[in-house]
């Protein structure tokens, strides 16, 4: 256990730049959370659109989480070999597309193939946004620093929430102006970003390229290292941030309808449960992510995860207006847990290939996790209770509460066993595997010079 840090004194230690880089990444973050939660806030509204049952709608969260692995790998790459600033604008100039395409969607198909276009975009930002938050901040802030800019994820479902009541159903055009609405935010981030300029780390490694004969010898060189010594690290990465998007969207995509649906509750009292519930996750990233610091990441999420699955009977069975404690607590363990992982994930990391890295295990995850929705809202159905109406009802909160209690058990498992890499260097004078993948660029380019030379000496000799 390290010594407890005052918080105050450790957020002072980050400079102009440093809250720069950082805020401009926890708003894209944040607005990557709001356009995601746009569709799982308005499942009613979609199946009465497209004539869908709510299990098809669902298929539009799925597909999203699926294709968002294609884009981490896309952008993670272009990240690491060309810089942070111009894929992170990429990401969202596709997101202003396509979130105004998903708006003006007129049929089931057309909606389905927009969100997996979105996808694609969505899951490029995560890695680049870790990296510009996180890569140059003071090793002593890094825990309080991870976990505020995770509940840029908490912060935009909140928004998402408060968006969804003041704008979906309340013109003529139902649930269309949130999404249009949605694509409004990219603009700003765009320019925001466009004013900062690359890491300082990002610099560095950039520089020691440059010194070689061919960047892209080197950056291949670089490649070559990091799947040899670090492909074993990157499957466990993968399985841990897929019990980790278990965990998230096993709690949260359902949770609106489940309160609606199963407890009828009101629009507003879903609307006040839902921003309660993110509250307790944006203070439980903040404080955990804190608190990884003094007692270390694989302790923090393990204490999260046990706390949150003692909580899960109030949070599934608590059929009144009291059920809004159990949602802020069991938010807070959730995205307790959740604001280690930035900092975890970039520390277990390669250095060459840190966006990559922390991009794709992240979606990759995701893809293993993404049809938890689906299946619980599959599961419910079998759960059915008395109809409202002509309303069917269904029993998911008991789907939820199974489920999430299987999530916490492999969690705990997993991160019990796993590494921990807590306070490593980010700069390139201390990453190792930088420094063989340059020794074995060189060596390549002298064999390949000798080559050359002996071939040409044996083409002399047969003259």
């Amino acid at each position: 256990m390290a010594k407890a840090p005052n918080p105050f004194k450790t957020l002072a230690l980050l400079n102009l730049q440093q809250w720069l880089f950082f805020l401009c990444a926890f708003i894209a973050w944040s607005w990557d959370a709001f356009d995601f939660f746009t569709v799982s806030l308005t499942i009613s509204q979609l199946g009465e659109e497209f004539d869908r049952t709510t299990s098809e709608i669902t298929w539009g969260i799925t597909l999203v989480l699926m294709f968002r692995s294609v884009g981490a790998i896309i952008f993670g790459i272009a990240s690491d070999r060309y810089g942070r600033k111009w894929p992170f604008v990429a990401n969202n100039v596709l997101f202003i597309v396509l979130e105004l395409g998903t708006g003006f969607c007129n049929t089931y198909k057309q909606f389905l193939a927009c969100r997996a276009l979105f996808g694609i975009a969505m899951g490029g930002l995560y890695g680049n946004a870790a990296a510009t938050a996180l890569e140059d901040c003071p090793e002593q802030a890094r825990g309080i620093i991870s976990g505020m800019l995770q509940q840029g994820y908490a912060f935009g479902y909140l928004l998402a929430v408060v968006f969804a009541r003041g704008l979906v159903d309340t013109t003529s055009h139902g649930w269309r102006p949130l999404f249009w609405f949605g694509a409004c935010p990219p603009v700003l981030i765009i320019i925001f970003r466009l004013c900062l300029p690359e890491t300082k780390s990002y610099q560095e490694r950039e520089a020691v390229r440059n010194e070689s004969d061919s960047v892209a010898s080197t950056f291949m060189a670089e490649a070559s290292v990091a799947l040899r010594k670090h492909w074993l690290l990157f499957v466990y990465l993968v399985l841990l941030m897929a019990g980790f998007n278990f965990m998230s969207h096993g709690s949260q995509d359902l949770y609106p309808q489940m309160l609606e649906n199963q407890f009828n509750f009101s629009p507003n009292a879903v609307t006040v449960t839902q921003v309660v519930a993110n509250l307790g996750a944006m203070t439980g990233g903040l404080l955990i992510g804190y608190c990884s610091q003094i007692f270390g990441r694989r302790f923090s999420i393990i204490v999260m995860s046990i706390v949150g699955g003692a909580l899960l009977y109030p949070y599934g069975f608590v059929s009144n207006k009291r059920v809004i404690a159990a949602a802020f607590f069991e938010q807070f363990c959730v995205q307790g847990a959740w604001g280690v992982i930035p900092i975890h994930l970039m520390e277990l990391s390669p250095g060459s290939f840190r966006t990559f890295v922390v991009g794709t295990s992240y979606q990759l995850g995701n893809l293993v996790s993404s049809a938890s929705s689906t299946i619980e809202s599959t599961i419910g159905e079998r759960f059915p209770l008395p109809p409202k109406g002509e309303t069917k009802r269904y029993e998911y909160g008991k789907v939820i509460a199974i489920f999430m209690a299987c999530v916490y058990v492999y969690v705990i498992v997993l991160t019990f066993f796993g590494p921990e890499r807590r306070g490593r260097k980010f700069d390139v004078a201390h990453d190792n595997d930088m420094a063989d993948a340059t020794g074995r660029a060189r060596l390549t380019r002298d064999e390949d010079r000798d080559s050359s030379d002996a071939g040409g000496y044996r083409k002399e000799a047969s003259v």
